[in-house]
């Protein structure tokens, strides 16, 4: 049920199906590494999935602080798709262009061409490549330090390397043709 309009769809149908056997037990809490990051625990968070409360979940960064690491999942003794269920949040988020997600979106979006076009991540170009999509002038100043140290131990290339055609270009545009096509696969 949508908060403004009782009849019309909300994104949430789908994960809230699949969430409806929750019991609120709080393992999912208690299993989370990154719980003590989060404005609202995953057990607040699925409440508000279920309750269909977009809003409200959507001025969350909960969906997007999960590193996915299946813990919740593993653990749930409903056996519930827990991990499934914050990405796809996240991709409610993004499609919705929610700007409180904005550097999150841009962050995988980056992270993703860069492997793209590189076949793995490397580090500077990711970084050049985020902080100019950012358009923030002072973001590289707050990591040059941590940049500098990981450097010193090596293990951050300074130069580029050269860009060749990688076997993961295939699978890249299968998923692009996939999700033009409408398949959630």
């Amino acid at each position: 049920m949508n908060e403004s309009n009782p009849h019309a769809s909300n994104p949430l149908d789908d994960i809230r199906a699949k969430l409806l056997p929750c019991i609120q037990c709080g393992t999912c809490t208690a299993s989370c590494p990154n719980a003590g990051e989060m404005d609202l625990t995953p057990r607040k968070m699925w409440r508000l999935v279920i309750m269909g409360r977009l809003a409200d979940v959507m001025a969350s960064r909960t969906f997007i602080l999960c590193s996915d690491c299946y813990t919740c999942t593993l653990r749930c003794p409903r056996g519930l798709p827990l991990t499934e269920a914050m990405e796809a949040l996240k991709g409610i988020a993004f499609a919705r262009q929610e700007k409180r997600h904005r550097a999150s979106r841009l962050f995988y979006e980056t992270f993703m061409r860069t492997v793209q076009g590189r076949g793995r991540l490397h580090e500077m170009a990711f970084m050049t490549r985020y902080f100019t999509a950012m358009k923030s002038p002072v973001a590289p100043f707050r990591f040059a330090p941590l940049g500098m140290k990981l450097m010193g131990k090596g293990k951050v290339e300074l130069g580029a390397g050269k860009s060749e055609a990688t076997p993961l270009e295939d699978l890249f545009r299968k998923v692009k043709q996939l999700e033009e096509a409408g398949d959630d696969r």
